[in-house]
């Protein structure tokens, strides 16, 4: 069972989410929050795996929360609900560690979609934003930014799925590799390249046009 907060100032959109997410037997909503602040408080005294957060929010908003529970803890997924207007607030979420995000126009099912995606190491963007968002998280060059890393043909493969949203489980299916081994994988990935997580290292295979 997946343990969701739920973090938005607004009651009824809250509860709409509620509602939506509780329909998958692995989701159970825990917790909600107004604002990023209670949010964090919340992961002080409380075991989270999976956040949906809302941008705008009173006293902390959800990139200052992002930037502060992925330092703090790590592994917890986040998922930021977002809309056109929103965009710059999403793409500095997305830097600061966020696994995604969404407009809040998207049909319930992407919702529950978004969830096992972000907790199955996945990365989440919404098809009508991702071409519109990607270049500017990027800041992609005319010319192919060098390597300052020297990753193995192997690795090479895993981090260019990586960078194409791909699971760990899809990513073992495709390479006719274990789990296990695509884990061991991506300590290393991340170790050769200084980077603290999945969502950066995305970042970095687009970047870098790895498996172009």
């Amino acid at each position: 069972m997946w343990r969701v907060l739920l973090v938005e100032d607004q009651t009824i959109v809250r509860q709409g989410l509620k509602v939506i997410l509780e329909q998958d037997p692995t989701i159970t909503v825990t917790h909600e929050a107004e604002n990023g602040l209670d949010a964090v408080a919340i992961l002080e005294k409380h075991m989270i795996d999976f956040i949906m957060m809302d941008v705008r929010m009173p006293k902390m908003n959800g990139i200052e929360a992002t930037r502060i529970i992925k330092k703090r803890w790590p592994s917890v997924k986040i998922l930021i609900l977002t809309t056109f207007n929103d965009d710059e607030y999403a793409l500095q979420a997305l830097k600061e560690g966020a696994n995604g995000f969404l407009l809040k126009t998207a049909e319930p099912n992407k919702l529950i979609e978004a969830v096992y995606s972000c907790m199955n190491g996945g990365l989440t963007i919404h098809d009508e934003v991702a071409a519109k968002v990607m270049p500017r998280l990027l800041n992609k060059e005319t010319k192919k930014p060098e390597m300052t890393v020297e990753l193995s043909p192997r690795e090479v493969q895993v981090t260019k799925l990586v960078g194409e949203g791909w699971t760990n489980k899809e990513i073992a299916a495709e390479l006719h590799l274990s789990v296990g081994t695509v884990k061991n994988h991506l300590t290393m990935i991340l170790q050769k390249t200084g980077l603290r997580d999945r969502t950066q290292l995305a970042i970095f295979a687009v970047k870098h046009y790895i498996g172009e």
